[in-house]
């Protein structure tokens, strides 16, 4: 049995057999489409005797020609196993000049892939066109003919190489221009010719006309044709069975152009001036279409066309049809890309200037809440506060309808500053400015603070307000911001009550599971239909028309409650029964961090009838805005407290007047709030004097509370007593 490695064919042969079996495998590879290295693409070293190596997917063969003691003869081996042509390859390595060997590493990476599995036989076209070159006729021939079998054998080498290297190159390229420039000088010089060309048609409705749009020519005596088409040259005016031979594929060949258009003078002086003798055309057809035309001159005389060159030319042509064909294809889609590449840029140009556009709308709209937020709070803040007291404490008797109007004027204000205030937190949270600002705060205190502000709503409605909190002194703190979840715990009591009918119920509860702490507002009141839920927590939705008309609001509520409570890593959701009621729960994780420590008194147990008491003493009242004092003085007085208006915060002044608490009042116009804190506390301890400050919740040290705005002055009375008599919420 042979092994792989062994020569499938050894034998001591006349050299002109080599380049016989070496022509043969050219065009077995060219057919096949492998690739083939031979002695001369290494550089022909001393070293290196004759060889010639075809490596494709069917095809794999090493053909060497050893020098013997015998005169022109070789010794022929023919190598099919990948592991001894490697070997052979390595060896002609180390043999060769370093600037060849990158010209190997490609074979040896295939070879090197297919290991050396393979079979050691050839395939059995490749098998047949060898044995048919060993006939007795053709010995004996060889033997008489030598020097003209092995002219033409070399010749014929020669050309099987140039083809397979032409098209090696036509398939590893996909630029036209390169592709054809490439190809008419390497046939030029191989059938040395004078001129060789490439004409190209362009497709027209009414004449096929064209260009030479690629020549190469012998040397500077051939005049240069580049870029012409005559009038006798367009293939229109040529005899029609010319155009119809090539349009079928088929080649024309001229020997003698005067001889053979005698009887066509515009051709005879066309060929007179561009000094032409013979010529030979072949079409280049793409996907059944007449593309061009492959042209061969002579220029010096007429030449017969030899059926080799013929064959040969047609070849290329077909070779070049293909590439034509894929080079087209990738111009279309490079075309595609850049085109698609330009939309996409456009695309994102446009884009950027629209979200360009976006945010400066945005930041012309926060910029104009925030101007206009203490512009439209202010005068609100005193229509709602003026009317507030005077309906709690009026100067004189109210008839029945000075009351009615006081009433309009206080909850339609109440409603346009709560409408405002949603707008500007909605935008803060949208814009990601929407911060927390945690601290230490007693779970039971805000629920109690939350029930008091809801009761006079409930009270209004005649809606029953209670409470159920299982919250044990224990884990009665959490670290949270408080007032945006006391803004949650208001906004879901007031829409309890507000869509709960007259003698219906409001139950808010409080409870611990493990890890997170929970808040329940249960209500008897109308529910909402189920597909309508989905809409709950959407900017700007009433759930239905009707009630829009029977209930007031934005829509905004929800929305915003679902943002905070997010920002707390919570979640919302919402159990309703339409005609029997809704029960929306929130989750609050347990911080993974612990809060600071703070010293606090546990509150007494919350009961649904505190009553809440106003003691008497001095309170101080910095501000500079007077329509803000007045309301907060007027409030204060009527309620029995003594009140001194500053408008600056001089800290000896202050202490000098031995208020019971110090309220400050947003903007801070009067110098740095901090450092008047950190005065006022370095004096005095929080037993002694409480600070409030009247404005949005901030990170001031030593601050024991803070009264959101706008004034409602029950519940501003509340929250002035809730921070005399009990412990102010920590920062």
């Amino acid at each position: 049995m042979m092994h792989h490695s062994e020569p499938i064919f050894d034998r001591i042969l006349p050299s002109l057999f080599y380049e016989r079996m070496a022509t043969a495998l050219l065009a077995e590879a060219t057919a096949l489409g492998a690739t083939v290295l031979t002695s001369e693409d290494v550089g022909k070293p001393a070293a290196v005797e004759p060889f010639t190596l075809v490596v494709g997917d069917s095809l794999t063969v090493l053909l060497r020609a050893i020098t013997t003691a015998h005169l022109n003869h070789y010794r022929t081996q023919l190598v099919t196993s990948p592991a001894a042509i490697a070997r052979f390859l390595r060896q002609v390595r180390s043999q060769t000049a370093p600037a060849y060997r990158p010209v190997l590493k490609p074979f040896l990476h295939r070879l090197a892939q297919r290991g050396d599995e393979s079979s050691s036989t050839l395939p059995t076209g490749v098998a047949i066109a060898l044995m048919n070159l060993f006939s007795d006729a053709t010995m004996e021939q060889c033997q008489s003919c030598q020097p003209l079998v092995t002219a033409a054998l070399k010749e014929r080498e020669a050309q099987e190489r140039l083809l397979h290297q032409v098209t090696t190159q036509i398939r590893q390229s996909l630029e036209l221009p390169a592709l054809l420039k490439t190809a008419v000088d390497r046939i030029r010089e191989f059938l040395a010719v004078d001129r060789l060309l490439v004409g190209q048609f362009r497709d027209t409705t009414a004449v096929l006309s064209g260009q030479i749009t690629y020549e190469s020519c012998r040397d500077s005596s051939i005049t240069s044709v580049l870029g012409l088409w005559d009038e006798c040259w367009e293939w229109a005016s040529t005899p029609a069975p010319t155009y119809e031979r090539l349009h079928r594929g088929e080649l024309i060949a001229v020997d003698d152009i005067d001889r053979h258009y005698a009887s066509v003078p515009c051709l005879q002086e066309f060929a007179a001036r561009w000094q032409i003798k013979a010529w030979l055309i072949v079409p280049v057809i793409v996907q059944e279409s007449l593309w061009g035309v492959l042209i061969a001159h002579q220029c010096d005389r007429p030449r017969q066309w030899q059926p080799q060159e013929i064959e040969f030319l047609g070849h290329l042509s077909q070779h070049l049809s293909i590439a034509i064909y894929q080079a087209e294809l990738y111009s279309e889609l490079q075309h595609q890309k850049d085109t698609l590449e330009q939309r996409v840029n456009e695309r994102t140009q446009a884009l950027r200037e629209a979200l360009s556009a976006m945010e400066a709308a945005h930041r012309i709209k926060n910029d104009f809440l925030a101007t206009m937020s203490h512009e439209l709070r202010t005068p609100l803040t005193c229509v709602i506060g003026v009317s507030a007291t005077l309906l709690r404490w009026p100067l004189g008797p109210l008839t029945e309808k000075q009351r009615e109007y006081l009433e309009i004027i206080h909850e339609s204000g109440s409603h346009l500053l709560e409408l405002i205030n949603s707008i500007l937190d909605l935008s803060q949270a949208e814009l990601g400015r929407s911060h927390l600002r945690r601290s230490s705060f007693s779970i039971r205190q805000l629920c109690a603070e939350c029930l008091e502000l809801a009761r006079p709503q409930a009270q209004r409605h005649h809606v029953n307000l209670r409470h159920q909190l299982v919250i044990s002194p224990g884990r009665d703190r959490f670290w949270g911001d408080y007032r945006r979840l006391q803004q949650v715990l208001i906004n879901l009591l007031s829409n309890a009550i507000k869509f709960t009918p007259a003698m219906g119920e409001v139950i808010l509860r409080a409870w611990w599971t493990e890890d997170e702490l929970l808040f329940q507002v249960e209500d008897n009141g109308i529910g909402i239909p189920a597909h309508l839920q989905p809409l709950l927590f959407q900017k700007f939705q009433q759930l239905d028309s009707s009630f829009g008309r029977a209930y007031t609001g934005a829509g905004l509520g929800l929305a915003l409650t679902k943002q905070w409570v997010e920002l707390h890593n919570g979640w919302i959701e919402v159990d309703s029964t339409e005609g029997k009621g809704s029960i929306f729960t929130v989750g609050l994780p347990k911080p993974m961090a612990e809060p600071p420590a703070t010293v606090t008194n546990t509150l007494p147990p919350l009961a649904a009838t505190d009553l809440l008491t106003y003691p008497e003493g001095r309170i101080v009242l910095v501000s500079d805005d007077e329509a803000t004092a007045t309301l907060i003085c007027s409030i204060l007085t009527t309620a029995g407290y003594q009140v001194v208006w500053l408008v600056d915060g001089e800290v000896e002044r202050l202490l000098a007047l031995a208020p019971l608490a110090v309220i400050l009042t947003e903007p801070f116009n009067y110098g740095d709030v901090q450092e008047l804190v950190d005065h006022l506390r370095c004096r005095c301890t929080t037993a002694q004097i409480k600070i409030f400050i009247l404005g949005a919740q901030g990170n001031y040290r030593g601050v024991d509370r803070y009264i959101p705005m706008p004034i409602n002055p029950e519940g501003f009375l509340q929250q002035i007593t809730i921070g005399l008599t009990a412990v102010a919420v920590p920062i």
